[in-house]
């Protein structure tokens, strides 16, 4: 199902939320978490896992990250209308995405640093480091309850800050260095392509044919980041940006969803299917042809690998709007919800969760670990991930940015 919107400036209903892109995020979350745990176990296909570096070739685990920028492309455009039917302003909507850009950047920061951590130096050991920050994060932002006191809630986004800054400030590296960006990690990389989908978007204000523009300039400049080297003016930009491809992905969602919204709501549901998989079919041809060039390889940001996941998130997105939308079997994927609803806070709770295993010392028998039954395992607690989402939700943890 669709959620609609009046706007007197339309003939046509708006709409500012569609329950497939819910679906489709939640989806792509426990496929995350299920991916990510992974390293836990033995003896399963190859197919499922990361393909090393410098390999050509993509598996499983190398779809789920550029599926992820892809819908948080889709999510932009209906965001920007939500925003302009509470009419907010292009500044005013601009400043909003540059602090969620913010708030990514930041969390991404910290949790990378973790990643490199000398514990000894620190005085803290890796999984410490994280719970604290995902603690610190929920605290900052968290969505209080409205009975909870202004003061409570300010104490509570102030102690947040405190724990960070503690953190930064104790943190030692592996080669004793201080506090540094490394590579901005999975949070901060969606952040940067999130500003950069974002802001294309409000410029775009609904012109499909601008957007489409901005998204072929990503696609050129993924292919010429692999082919020159830019000069030294350019390289302080992120290479999330400067690269083409993690933006790319984005756009692609953001230009997605502008046709989507064009289509839907002048009823030109079919037609729009049918371009969808022509334009699917598209992609995968663009990256059969690219791939002799400059591989296909997720560690490599190429741009076969942004065409192909392209490709595939589209082709899912599709097949999920004809059956959440029209068929409305959107209750079929009840059991998951929190995690397209509160996707950043099921994101963090595998966190905890290796923590808590680390601290009682629990190990499971191996066969619990092993072939299938142990995909079995990373299964059930990607699942277990989102249900505690749901519970947290329940009690008031959410976390919008």
């Amino acid at each position: 199902m669709v959620s609609t919107a009046s706007a007197t400036s339309s003939p046509f209903r708006v709409l500012t939320r569609v329950d497939s892109i819910d679906v489709l995020r939640a989806l792509t979350m426990v496929l995350m978490i299920f991916v990510n745990d992974l390293w836990s176990l033995t003896a399963i296909p190859g197919w499922l896992e990361h393909v090393p570096e410098g390999a050509d070739g993509i598996g499983l685990a190398d779809v789920v990250f550029p599926a992820f920028l892809f819908i948080v492309g889709l999510s932009i455009p209906f965001a920007i209308q939500h925003r302009r039917t509470r009419h907010e302003t292009d500044a005013q909507i601009a400043g909003h995405v540059l602090t969620r850009a913010a708030a990514l950047l930041v969390m991404g920061l910290w949790l990378v640093n973790g990643e490199y951590l000398n514990e000894a130096a620190t005085g803290i050991a890796r999984l410490g480091w994280n719970v604290l920050a995902c603690t610190a994060f929920i605290l900052i932002w968290n969505t209080y309850p409205k009975a909870l006191s202004p003061t409570r809630r300010r104490v509570g986004q102030l102690l947040g800050w405190v724990v960070l800054l503690a953190l930064a400030f104790a943190y030692r590296g592996e080669s004793a260095e201080r506090f540094e960006t490394h590579w901005w990690g999975i949070l901060g990389l969606i952040g940067w392509s999130y500003l950069v989908g974002a802001l294309a978007t409000l410029l775009a204000r609904e012109r499909i044919a601008v957007l489409a523009l901005i998204w072929v300039g990503f696609c050129v400049l993924s292919m010429a980041a692999k082919t020159y080297t830019f000069p030294p003016l350019v390289q302080w930009i992120p290479d999330a940006i400067r690269g083409g491809t993690l933006a790319g992905l984005t756009l692609g969602g953001a230009l997605t969803a502008t046709v989507f919204r064009w289509c839907v709501e002048r009823g030109y549901g079919r037609a729009m299917t049918l371009g969808f998989l022509l334009a699917a079919a598209g992609l995968i041809g663009l990256s059969i042809y690219t791939r002799p060039i400059w591989g296909l390889a997720k560690l490599g940001a190429t741009p076969a690998w942004l065409f192909l996941c392209s490709a595939f998130t589209l082709l899912a997105f599709t097949a999920l709007h004809w059956l959440v939308d029209v068929a409305g079997k959107g209750h079929w994927f009840r059991a998951i919800k929190p995690a397209g609803t509160d996707t950043l806070l099921c994101y963090l709770i595998p966190y905890f969760a290796y923590a808590l295993v680390d601290f009682f010392d629990l190990h499971l028998p191996a066969v619990l670990l092993t072939g299938g039954v142990g995909l079995i395992k990373s299964l059930l607690f990607a699942l277990l991930c989102v249900g505690v989402t749901g519970g947290l939700n329940r009690l008031g943890i959410r976390l919008k940015l």
